[in-house]
């Protein structure tokens, strides 16, 4: 039997995700975002957070209420552990079902984020592109959405992410071309999300938006973290003075299959 989580038992979770480097996590045990299940509301030893497609099990998998958590998924779901325990269950539980690939983590360390070298690369915007701080207009915009759906979907409404989140987006002909904003927060920042328009990449646009996103977090006192999905996330973060920490294990989870 697994039970959701509430604002008591969330407390208690600390020390069992105590070793997962994830802001992500944080935006949840921090109680910006997210949910969480457990095996028991008074002594949780297994445990289940969620956050958007993003999942993190933690406590001891080799319970009955452990395969039930693994098995609490929706359609498609990315899923992260820290132990081989863990892993040998996932790839059980799903066999068939799963893509094991690498997922990237940076240093979380804001000097790493030189202001002059940001500048310089906002600098850099070409002619007939502008960029704005996503407001209630730009969010609203069909074609905000279109470059990404995954901007402000983990706020409980739009005006929720104009109160609590922040964005930037560039404009070509009235039209949103790339953006980067904040996909979860937590007390110390934010997880950053970023994406193009497929017709206006290679153009330098993502380090542009990313750099207006990080200076306006720099200027607040906030962290932008980044966790790259791929080879070209992690040049793009480099780019921008971030500094590879490590590659860890990620399994996406088809679970129509």
């Amino acid at each position: 039997m697994i039970y959701e989580a509430d604002v008591h038992v969330r407390e208690k979770l600390l020390p069992m995700f105590n070793n997962m480097d994830s802001t992500i996590v944080l935006s949840y045990l921090q109680g910006h975002m997210g949910t969480a299940w457990v095996d028991d509301l008074e002594n949780p030893t297994v445990a289940q957070i969620t956050v958007g497609i993003f999942v993190y099990f933690a406590g001891d998998p080799n319970t009955e209420a452990a395969e039930e958590l693994l098995n609490n998924l929706s359609d498609f779901s990315l899923v992260i552990v820290d132990t081989e325990e863990w892993k040998s269950s996932i790839e059980t539980v799903h066999i068939g079902k799963i893509e094991k690939f690498d997922r990237y983590r940076f240093e979380k360390n804001p000097v790493h984020l030189d202001r002059t070298h940001l500048k310089n690369l906002l600098s850099t915007l070409p002619e007939g592109y502008e960029i704005k701080k996503v407001d209630k207009k730009i969010v609203n915009a069909p074609t905000f959405h279109e470059v990404s759906e995954d901007f402000v979907s983990q706020f409980n409404s739009i005006d929720d992410f104009i109160d609590r989140g922040i964005g930037y987006a560039i404009l070509h002909d009235g039209k949103i071309v790339s953006a980067a904003t904040s996909f979860s927060i937590y007390d110390e920042g934010i997880e950053i999300e970023i994406a193009t328009n497929s017709d206006y990449r290679k153009k330098g646009l993502a380090t542009i938006v990313a750099s207006a996103l990080i200076l306006d977090c720099l200027d607040k006192g906030k962290y932008a973290s980044w966790d790259g999905a791929n080879p070209e996330s992690v040049k793009l973060a480099e780019k921008l003075g971030y500094i590879l920490k490590e590659s860890y294990d990620t399994y996406f989870i088809n679970n129509t299959k």
